[in-house]
């Protein structure tokens, strides 16, 4: 049964990984800036990223193997990437993008098994 206790570490994962996403990749919508201010910002921006992602591992291990923490993660980071593009970078997904992270996703659901 899922329990506050154990949604919690996946919602920081999920809010952390939106940071993520706009250190990683926010700044190609910026291309004219100069890369030490797009190094910079994208810094400032991970460091939230750290603040969520951090506290999350930790309260989650009481509940969750690292493993699974992981491909936690690895989901949750196509999924904010998916809505990033589409949403931020205004880039289409195609079938084959979505049919890759689909069997990633699926893969990922033999971490879980007993």
């Amino acid at each position: 049964m899922l329990t506050t206790a154990k949604i919690a570490p996946i919602a920081m994962l999920v809010l952390s990984n939106v940071f993520m996403t706009f250190a990683w990749y926010g700044h190609l919508k910026f291309k004219s800036a100069p890369l030490i201010i797009a190094v910079a910002g994208s810094w400032a921006i991970a460091f939230f990223e750290y603040c969520l992602a951090v506290p999350a591992n930790r309260l989650g291990s009481d509940y969750y193997s690292t493993a699974q923490l992981k491909t936690m993660q690895e989901v949750i980071t196509l999924i904010v990437f998916v809505g990033f593009s589409v949403f931020w970078l205004k880039e289409s997904v195609t079938i084959n993008q979505l049919i890759g992270f689909a069997l990633i996703a699926a893969g990922a659901t033999f971490i879980f098994r007993s």
